[in-house]
Parts: C-alpha cells; sequence; structure tokens
C-alpha cells in the first residue's frame, strides 16, 4: 500500500479531531505523529523527515501559518491546511505561505485521504524527477572563501573548517539557502529556536556577531551576512558558479 511507511505529521490542537484523524490514518498504515500547539509541531519536523504535514491554522504557541512558512522555508514536503476558517483570505494567505492545499472543517475522512494520496503521489514524482539537481543543491561555494555542505553541516573558509554551534549553523544554512532574502529577528527566532518569544531578538543578535566573528565577516563591510537596520539579516554571499 501507498501508505506503509509513510510518516505522516498531524498539527492539531483539537484533542478530538485530532484523535480521529490520527486512528484514522493509522487504520490506513500510516505513520503519524500528532502534534498539539505549533511549537511542538514545528519541533516535531525538525527532528525527523516527514512524508507529508497536516496542520490546524488556530493553534497555540505558534499559529499555523507561521509553522507552514517555516516548513517551506527547509522543505518541499506537502502541506495541507485543515481549518474551520472559511473566508478566502485565510485560504489565500495559506496557500500563498506554501500551503498545498486546504481542507475546511468539517470534512469527510474518505476526503481527507483521497487528498493525501493524490499530494503524496505528486511529491513521489517531483522527488524522483528531481533528485539529481537536489544532490548537486547541498554544497555551495562563495567568493571570499567560504563554502558550506549543507548535507555534512560543514562549514570551511579558506579551507578550513570553521566551528559552529548548532544554532549558528542553523542560522547560516538558513540564510544561505535564501540569497538576499530578508529575515527579521523574529523570524529567525522563531525558525531556529522554535519560539515565537520577541525577546529572543537579543539571542539571535548575539548568534549572528558570534556567527560572524567565526567567518571573519566585517559587519561595516559584510561579505557574508549583512544587517538590515532596523529591520534583520540577509545572506548577500556571492556564488562561484
Amino acid at each position: 500500500m501507498m501508505a506503509d511507511g509513510v510518516k505522516v505529521l498531524l498539527v492539531e490542537d483539537d484533542p478530538e479531531i485530532g484523535r480521529i484523524v490520527r486512528d484514522h490514518l493509522r487504520r490506513q498504515n500510516y505513520d503519524v505523529t500528532w502534534a498539539s500547539s505549533g511549537a511542538e509541531g514545528w519541533e516535531d519536523f525538525q527532528a525527523q523527515p516527514y512524508d507529508l504535514v497536516l496542520v490546524d491554522l488556530m493553534l497555540p504557541e505558534m499559529d499555523g501559518f507561521t509553522v507552514c512558512k517555516h516548513i517551506r522555508l527547509t522543505s518541499h514536503v506537502p502541506i495541507l491546511i485543515m481549518s474551520a476558517r472559511h473566508e478566502d483570505e485565510a485560504k489565500v494567505r495559506g496557500l500563498d505561505l506554501g500551503a498545498d492545499d486546504y481542507v475546511t472543517k468539517p470534512f469527510s475522512l474518505t476526503e481527507l485521504s483521497a487528498r493525501i494520496t493524490s499530494h503524496l503521489r505528486r511529491y513521489r514524482r517531483y522527488k524522483n524527477e528531481d533528485a539529481p539537481a537536489r544532490i548537486e543543491e547541498n554544497r555551495f561555494e562563495f567568493a571570499g572563501g567560504l563554502t558550506i555542505d549543507s548535507e555534512k553541516k560543514e562549514v570551511c573558509l579558506n579551507n578550513i573548517p570553521v566551528a559552529l554551534t548548532p544554532k549558528e549553523l542553523g542560522l547560516l544554512l538558513l540564510l544561505a539557502e535564501h540569497p538576499h532574502r530578508l529575515f527579521t529577528k523574529q523570524e529567525l527566532y522563531e525558525h531556529i529556536w522554535g519560539q515565537s518569544d520577541l525577546e529572543g531578538n537579543g539571542t539571535v543578535t548575539v548568534h549572528v556577531k558570534s556567527l560572524r566573528k567565526k567567518l571573519l565577516d566585517d559587519k561595516r563591510d559584510s561579505r557574508f551576512i549583512q544587517t538590515v537596520w532596523g529591520s534583520g539579516y540577509r545572506f548577500v554571499g556571492e556564488p562561484i558558479s
């Protein structure tokens, strides 16, 4: 069966709906992890690979929109939103953030299963077609001697390994994989630390400062990480083709 071995992350705070969906999918041989908050769901997603994500919008700690945004920054895995919100604005926003489908509550379990099967089939076709390119994208080289291997989680500067903490590596990978995209400190804190606390902005500043020091990157004349005053940071490294 297509469901055998397929890992599904379910992010739903309603205990009744979560239990019904989880049990239904498990009966179809899906391997289901159920998270009851947005922060827990994002933490679970980072802990292991998943083949598909089902996410509610109205979640505690971190809403479903934010969960979708962070997942899409690092993965092409299918995301299906399940929500009681019927307005078009919510649907458009969710799809704009990278969700693949939007199922309005209440929904039938048969319909949900059909949509899951359809998106899994497309995702498997996409992975097979795109595999060679994705392997090449694991390694990045930039002017100034910076090399990043995202698969091995190795960073070198002028062929000398750079010892980064897990948070520093996470920041560098996120920024480098989305060049010239501006990330606010809040977005970085949510994505790397998995929390929505605005007071975490100071934590981001300290880690970026340490990362720059290790990369010998002068913030007044940045080769790699540029500060956008009052907004956040973006990666400006010049790729070597």
